[in-house]
């Protein structure tokens, strides 16, 4: 399975638009003098990074000669009041927390250009995307190790009535690695102030949301109140993240995206990984759609965590990689005037038939998520299968989609199978398989939707033979 990282940004909607100003090759702001830029008295050494709002730039004190990292808010954006606001809050914020596991902040000022900047401390690691980038899923163990960190930083924050509102794994620094790392978090950028001193207002209006897609509660995209239950839903998405290396909700369409955090059941972290049972209760429980069903607190959810690691028990048997043929099938929902409940009524009912068909065809459900369902059959080897098979297999996949597409055109839907062939990664016995990932379950390498709603990969084409057309 191809290992799952960030990238993703943060992104505001205004009035149900995204709107991301995106300036990503914004060279130093310059000052006077031909060979540096200066933000007060720290010079600019080179770009480490640059986003929608700001660019941040490996400095020096010119005089004390320490090194530090200087985020600027991009010119163009420094005479909009609400992100000057913003950016300004961002250090107050930060310097409010002070805490070890959040990073530092030194200094305040505004560039020649009028452009406000504020040095902060340079760190030197890998983000947590980074890491589960390069190296794929990680044990519950781990993700633990990663986490309690980050659970001292929210708890600080929570405390000093400041919700992060935008934890994910690129804003995890690892400063450290090791049995112990040491871990900063990054990015109060879009942070809530629970209860803003001072006569000071809070920043976000009717009809905004804040936040990044993936790891989104539904209070954020409802435009409800936000709280700390908020980061204890974005603990969930991320400890699901670290120990299958994919986020629970997954989708390329955003509305859709944004309706499976509404409106989904999650998916359980164990049919993905191995990892015990007890950590999915955690999951599950950080993901709840209601906030008041979710941990209290931080302390709460580490306290669940490290009992779901330390559960005595057999260990999770480690899986083994075998060929498949998968089949990924979605009902793709278009936008109509149908009732709710008759809409949902028949998706349910052509998901329940998109799933008893698989099974009576050999296939084993690996994966259901919102409208989307995964079939894995195992493969006794690679070669071709011999004709007759094949032309089974062609006419049971032509019947399923015929069957289920006349039943979701009734509300407008369509029915899209794309099949496949590749490893995947499973336990147990051929009687009771799980399937924890592998190639195949890497849906965005190989599904795709055409036309004619029924599409073979290259690699399901050598196996099966080209479509029969009928």
């Amino acid at each position: 399975m191809s290992p799952m990282g960030d990238s993703e940004d943060t992104y505001r909607i205004q009035g149900g638009k995204a709107q991301v100003p995106w300036d990503t090759a914004s060279p130093p702001p310059k000052a006077e003098g031909p060979q540096y830029a200066l933000a007060g008295e720290y010079i600019f050494k080179r770009l480490i990074a640059s986003g929608g709002h700001g660019s941040v730039y490996e400095a020096e004190h010119r005089i004390l000669g320490r090194r530090a990292a200087v985020k600027v808010l991009h010119a163009h954006l420094a005479d909009q009041g609400e992100m000057l606001q913003r950016f300004v809050r961002e250090a107050r914020i930060v310097n409010q927390i002070h805490h070890p596991n959040v990073v530092d902040v030194y200094d305040f000022g505004m560039m020649p250009d009028g452009s406000p900047y504020f040095v902060m401390e340079l760190l030197e690691g890998r983000t947590l995307s980074q890491l589960i980038h390069e190296r794929g899923r990680m044990s519950a163990e781990r993700a633990l190790a990663y986490l309690e960190p980050v659970c001292a930083a929210l708890e600080a924050a929570h405390k000093a009535g400041i919700v992060h509102r935008d934890l994910k794994a690129s804003n995890v620094m690892v400063v450290e690695d090791g049995e112990h790392p040491r871990v900063k978090l990054l990015d109060f950028g879009i942070a809530k102030v629970m209860q803003p001193q001072g006569g000071q207002q809070g920043l976000t209006v009717a009809g905004q949301r804040l936040g990044t897609a993936f790891a989104m509660a539904p209070e954020q995209l409802r435009g409800s109140d936000i709280s700390p239950a908020t980061d204890i839903y974005a603990l969930g998405v991320l400890l699901f993240q670290l120990v299958t290396a994919q986020y629970p909700f997954q989708s390329k369409d955003r509305m859709e995206l944004e309706r499976l955090h509404l409106e989904a059941p999650p998916p359980r972290a164990s049919a993905i990984s191995p990892v015990p049972p007890a950590v999915d209760a955690v999951v599950l429980r950080c993901l709840e759609k209601e906030a008041q069903q979710r941990f209290p607190n931080t302390e709460a959810f580490l306290t669940a965590l490290r009992e779901a690691v330390s559960a005595p028990g057999t260990p999770v048997a480690a899986g083994q990689l075998r060929q498949a043929l998968a089949v990924h099938a979605e009902v793709e929902l278009a936008d109509t005037g149908h009732d709710d409940e008759a809409v949902h009524a028949a998706l349910a009912e052509v998901l329940d038939i998109l799933e008893q068909q698989l099974r009576a065809t050999g296939f084993m459900l690996a994966l259901q998520a919102g409208t989307a369902l995964l079939g894995i059959r195992l493969l006794e080897d690679t070669g071709p299968l011999p004709p007759e098979q094949a032309l089974r297999l062609h006419e049971a996949l032509r019947h399923l989609r015929r069957e289920t597409e006349l039943l979701a055109s009734e509300v407008g839907a369509h029915v899209h199978l794309c099949v496949h062939v590749g490893p995947v990664e499973v336990r147990g016995e051929d009687t009771v398989l799980e399937v924890l990932g592998g190639p195949v379950t890497d849906l965005a390498a190989w599904v795709e939707r055409v036309p004619e709603g029924l599409h073979l990969t290259p690699k399901a084409v050598q196996l099966l033979g080209p479509p029969v057309s009928t």
